[in-house]
């Protein structure tokens, strides 16, 4: 966790954020901020069910929950490098756990991930 007297108010929202309403922490769970764990996301519920290069594309299914530490400077983002900045990637997973974060509380976690 952040020490107070070290991190700046925004990363301390952001942890705050990241341990509550974000509920980020339901998977990346301290020290390395993973679970080791499958999850599956349901994103099929954002698109319908099409074919790609003869192949239909329909769901994701089951990924592993990646390590949060260093992420900063590990883009792009999820199993499949579909989200290029960790500002999208806030915004995928904001619409994946229904948070509803404000653009404040997006620019807060931000701030706290790049702590890690």
């Amino acid at each position: 966790r952040l020490d107070p007297s070290k991190a700046t108010e925004a990363e301390l929202r952001g942890e705050a954020l990241f341990f509550g309403k974000a509920r980020c922490a339901e998977c990346h769970v301290p020290p390395f901020y993973t679970d080791n764990l499958m999850h599956d996301l349901k994103t099929e519920r954002f698109f319908e069910p099409r074919m790609i290069n003869g192949r239909l594309a329909r769901m994701d299914g089951p990924i592993k929950t990646f390590p949060l530490r260093g992420i900063k400077d590990s883009p792009p983002y999820l199993h499949d490098g579909r989200l290029l900045t960790l500002e999208d990637t806030i915004e995928f997973f904001n619409l994946i756990v229904g948070a509803q974060l404000t653009k404040e509380e997006k620019a807060d976690l931000l701030a706290f991930l790049k702590t890690l």
